[in-house]
């Protein structure tokens, strides 16, 4: 078992640009993706109908193989955490408040604040498990039970399985990628390759622009969204693939505002107007 402590030990280095691969996606910061905050090109696109969740598995899967990275050992977790965050921006849960004593992000509850379901099987399902525990629990036991990652054999049962083929069988109803059957030696095992790479290289270009052309140098003037996916491609170690196309000046200068990003306080960020924190509770429990 591998620990949050464990994968985050600062900005991954950069592996081979064979690995990267080419994308596209970008959703809005609001609950319900309000359509002001789409580009017009890409209002109808089906780009936009994908979730925080599928873009990370997207960033992460082989574009011709189909799998993800076999040493990736925190991809994993870095779903889960997608899944509570994508639960925040659709107004469906909340951390509690900091209260009096300004307790930190990391000793706050997560809280259901509507119990409607949003229309997708793993957050209805998380939404689920979150709505009935009581006593509720801290962010970080959360992407823990989500994962299955817990010592305690009472809490397996919140377990959320088969994440990674749900969302990749997700991306394949949506038309960007397609199942194939590959034979490892030993085994077979379902893959799914990329069969549209234009929703890839999109999403792909929005990371980067993220944070070079349309750097802003305050992270709350960035789209929640956005922002969200690129901690979390690093939480998941697939941001890498976002920059491995990048020339050498513009990875450097990629990889040093990301750092900025990573060595933000949090606590203090969570207490600033117009914030989400349960966004930065999910970040502070990948960068503890």
């Amino acid at each position: 078992m591998t620990s949050l402590t464990q994968r985050q030990g600062g900005v991954v280095k950069r592996r081979s640009a064979k690995e990267g691969a080419e994308g596209g996606t970008f959703p809005s910061e609001e609950t319900e993706l309000p359509r002001e905050d789409l580009d017009d090109e890409d209002r109808d696109s089906k780009e936009a109908r994908l979730t925080l969740m599928e873009e990370i598995l997207l960033l992460g899967l082989k574009d011709r193989e189909g799998y993800t990275s076999f040493w990736n050992d925190c991809i994993s977790s870095g779903l889960r955490g997608c899944i509570l965050i994508e639960l925040a921006l659709k107004g469906r849960v909340e951390v509690e408040k900091a209260g009096m004593r300004r307790r930190s992000l990391l000793n706050r509850k997560v809280l259901c604040k509507n119990q409607a379901p949003c229309g997708d099987i793993l957050l209805d399902e998380a939404l689920k498990h979150i709505k009935e525990t009581d006593p509720p629990e801290t962010v970080q036991a959360w992407i823990e039970y989500l994962s299955g990652e817990t010592w305690n054999p009472l809490k397996l049962k919140y377990q959320l399985r088969n994440v990674r083929e749900r969302l990749a069988k997700n991306l394949v109803e949506k038309g960007v990628c397609t199942t194939e059957k590959q034979n490892f030696l030993l085994f077979d095992m379902t893959t799914h390759p990329l069969v549209d790479s234009v929703i890839k290289s999109k999403l792909i270009k929005r990371v980067q622009d993220s944070v070079l052309s349309q750097w802003t140098n305050d992270a709350h003037r960035m789209n929640k969204r956005m922002l969200s996916l690129i901690y979390l491609a690093h939480a998941s170690d697939v941001l890498e693939n976002a920059f491995a196309p990048l020339s050498d000046d513009d990875y450097d200068l990629a990889m040093k505002r990301v750092r900025e990003l990573l060595d933000l306080d949090f606590d203090t960020e969570s207490m600033k107007e117009g914030t989400n924190e349960m966004m930065w509770a999910v970040i502070a429990a990948f960068s503890k």
